[in-house]
């Protein structure tokens, strides 16, 4: 995961999110939630890898997002492009942020810092 900040805007507070907000249940130990759009090919390759970790990883789930469809969410968390990756902990806060395609390697070791 090339880019590696978490989302805060200066001075803002590290967001925390919900099944409320994602519109599905965290993951016990880490979410990840990923940013897509329809027409968007390395989307369909995210999802792909995002899915193949989480399946890997005990507690860990994924959670695809329609940025078009919940445009209030993306203009919260600042994503400009698609994919966008957030690594969530437990408790819904942000620990990592990507954009682009990433690499399975990395979202495993993305994944050490949120469990």
């Amino acid at each position: 995961m090339r880019e590696r900040h978490d989302g805060r805007r200066s001075g803002a507070a590290v967001p925390r999110l919900g099944a409320a907000d994602l519109g599905a249940e965290l993951g016990p130990r880490a979410t990840l939630v990923q940013f897509s759009s329809a027409f968007c090919a390395p989307c369909r390759a995210t999802r792909r890898v995002l899915g193949e970790v989480a399946g890997m990883v005990p507690g860990v789930a994924h959670v695809e997002i329609d940025a078009e469809g919940h445009l209030e969410l993306v203009r919260a968390l600042d994503v400009v492009k698609t994919p966008t990756v957030l690594v969530l902990d437990a408790d819904g806060r942000v620990v990592r942020r990507a954009v682009g395609l990433p690499r399975k390697a990395d979202v495993v070791a993305a994944l050490g810092e949120a469990v």
